[in-house]
């Protein structure tokens, strides 16, 4: 009787490796297929301020006919004080036209513009100027951080990225400024719209 009883022990000790090497099993392939499953199905995260890939772009020209520069189809225009404004969440372009007897140069904008903007400009920190040239020719980049305005709803604020080129013909300056949240990959909408800009014949 004693034998007997003993190889059954000896099957139920059998039976209970083989099922927990089948639980060990399971659990040592469930993470990387779960993490796997997570991560291709997962839809992708840009940056915030990110502008799409297929955002259409229309033609803007001012009242007086100066100049034709593409701006974001849909974004919010503001007119104020003879500055014009496109804003979409987070990202902003701004045009204003001066007039100026001289071309600017990295010079006079480091003489005179960039002291202006860093003292009228929230969280300012210096970037750098330098000459780019675009379709309509050379124009100034005066580049720096800035603080965004609040988020209407949360209050919330960023550290902003902003490109400000200068355009120059015939004692006019055109201003066009291109602000988004620092690290947000817009370097080629910026492109599409600054290399859009173009004097009236």
């Amino acid at each position: 009787m004693i034998k007997p009883r003993i190889a059954r022990l000896g099957w139920l000790a059998l039976a209970a490796v083989a099922g927990l090497a089948l639980l060990l099993t399971g659990c040592g392939t469930a993470t990387p297929t779960g993490a796997a499953a997570s991560s291709s199905g997962a839809p992708e995260v840009n940056p915030a301020g990110d502008i799409p890939d297929d955002q259409v772009y229309v033609p803007f020209t001012p009242d007086n006919g100066l100049f034709t520069v593409s701006v974001p189809e849909g974004w919010a225009r503001t007119d104020a004080n003879g500055v014009v404004t496109f804003t979409d969440k987070l990202n902003s372009v701004r045009i204003e036209t001066v007039a100026a007897p001289m071309a600017p140069d990295i010079a006079s904008a480091t003489a005179t513009e960039v002291p202006q903007i860093a003292s009228s400009t929230t969280g300012y920190t210096a970037g750098d100027v330098s000459m780019v040239t675009r379709t309509a020719g050379d124009a100034v980049l005066v580049t720096y951080g800035a603080q965004s305005e609040p988020d209407p709803v949360t209050g919330q604020t960023f550290t902003d990225s902003v490109e400000r080129y200068e355009f120059w013909k015939d004692g006019q300056e055109v201003i066009l400024t291109l602000s988004g949240p620092q690290g947000a990959d817009n370097v080629d909408p910026w492109t599409t719209i600054t290399d859009s800009f173009g004097w009236a014949p």
